[in-house]
């Protein structure tokens, strides 16, 4: 299969492209701006297009040829740009990617969501999420420019689906953490563990491999219509159990099932089920601690 990743150049389309590398695929690099040293990742080499996401016409032109669409390239944040750029650029870059695969015929693409289209992670005024564990089916509630470019993505993949048949997966990742970095942020959480940007998202995390990995199952699943899928990793960054976080910091978040031990608020089930997907790397593994995660 081979698969234009764009944002190959980013935070995560480096893994991702080693990953399908790695299972014998093909991969095409499209960003604004060519990788930039040395890959820590080890990946190798891939072909490099200098693309305008935002450009259907180039987007088609590094596309030509491809088997399938690995969309990741976005701002990845609300900071540093405004509310309008920030919309903007992603929702367009997501409608031109995916109007670019159809026009081509591409029947597979899989694109960047993240949980913050559920609508706590950068809200002004925080608020908790309804119920944990927290399932694709939680309603999206947003109340900025990024969880809602988030938001808008998935209703426009569910869109090009109807209206081509095409496969479209929206991978709704947690903080993609790159190797080491997880556990940095869990010694933080230590020291502070009432700071009000993880209680709004559950103390979560997602490393890079396993998000890599999972965007590499989702191009490969079959039978996928339009489908969310939670990528997170399957423990909290903190060392206290879940349910006692959950009930001093958000206590009217409903607890729908037990949380075991130090198992994440969010379900994976759903990937799990039809993907595959597996979380293999978590920031305990670093220094040989043990957990109850599931």
């Amino acid at each position: 299969m081979r698969v234009l990743v764009t944002g190959g150049s980013g935070r995560l389309g480096r893994f991702a492209i080693r990953d399908i590398v790695d299972h014998g695929h093909e991969a095409i690099n499209a960003d604004r701006r060519p990788p930039s040293g040395a890959d820590p990742t080890g990946a190798p080499a891939v072909r490099y297009v200098a693309t305008d996401l935002g450009d259907v016409g180039e987007v088609a032109g590094a596309l030509r040829g491809c088997d399938a669409l690995l969309h990741l390239g976005a701002i990845p944040s609300p900071y540093g740009h405004a509310d309008e750029v920030v919309f903007a650029n992603n929702t367009g870059a997501t409608f031109a990617a995916l109007q670019a695969a159809a026009l081509l015929g591409v029947r597979k693409a899989v694109i960047a969501s993240s949980v913050s289209a559920y609508g706590t992670a950068w809200a002004p005024k925080p608020f908790p999420l309804r119920y944990a564990p927290v399932d694709e089916a939680h309603p999206l509630l947003n109340h900025d420019a990024y969880g809602l470019s988030k938001e808008v993505d998935e209703r426009t993949a569910e869109m090009f689906h109807r209206q081509t048949g095409m496969a479209v997966v929206a991978l709704r990742f947690h903080w993609v953490a790159l190797p080491g970095e997880a556990a940095v942020k869990a010694a933080a959480l230590t020291a502070d563990p009432d700071h009000d940007a993880e209680w709004r998202l559950l103390w979560g995390y997602v490393d890079a491999r396993d998000a890599a990995a999972a965007c590499r199952l989702a191009l490969e699943a079959d039978g996928l219509g339009f489908e969310p899928f939670n990528v997170i990793a399957a423990d909290t960054l903190c060392d206290a159990p879940t349910e006692a976080l959950i009930r001093r910091h958000t206590p009217t978040t409903e607890l729908r099932r037990p949380i075991p031990g130090t198992s994440s608020g969010f379900s994976i089930d759903k990937a799990r089920r039809l993907l595959g997907y597996e979380p293999r790397h978590g920031w305990r593994d670093a220094r040989g601690g043990h957990d109850d995660r599931t």
